[in-house]
């Protein structure tokens, strides 16, 4: 967090600076933040107490899809296409490819977590679903 927040600041200290590269930098940070409004809620479902529910799973699910197909999926695009022109400086291109790849060290922590929940989540359903079916089958559920 700390370097993606430091390049951050320093692009956009180059770009007032060197008075070029700012819609390079505006676009990083448009997609490096757009995914924020959601970290946000899931704070304030946390601290309300309503993060274990459907909410909490949906907000969850948006944040993920956000920051891989905006951060990944379109920071792919935007890199290649600032790598391939011949304007941008060289610490431009640098500093583009620095941004992505801690786009990249987030994204692998983000999927961990849902690989996680994911599956914490699909082993909760399969014992409820378990005990629904004993249940059904003979009337009382079993005691282990």
């Amino acid at each position: 967090m700390l370097a993606h927040h430091t390049l951050s600041i320093l692009g956009i200290i180059m770009a007032l600076a060197l008075g070029e590269s700012g819609t390079e930098v505006n676009a990083v940070l448009f997609g490096s933040e757009i995914t924020n409004p959601l970290l946000q809620l899931r704070w304030f479902l946390r601290e309300t107490g309503h993060y274990h529910s459907f909410t909490g799973d949906v907000v969850d699910f948006l944040f993920v899809a956000l920051f891989t197909g905006v951060r990944i999926g379109v920071g792919a695009h935007l890199l290649f296409c600032e790598m391939v022109s011949p304007t941008p400086k060289w610490f431009v291109k640098v500093g583009g490819i620095a941004m992505y790849a801690v786009s990249w060290c987030f994204m692998v922590s983000i999927w961990r977590f849902a690989w996680k929940k994911s599956v914490k989540k699909y082993h909760a359903w399969r014992s409820r679903r378990n005990e629904e079916r004993q249940l059904r089958h003979n009337g009382h559920l079993k005691t282990h």
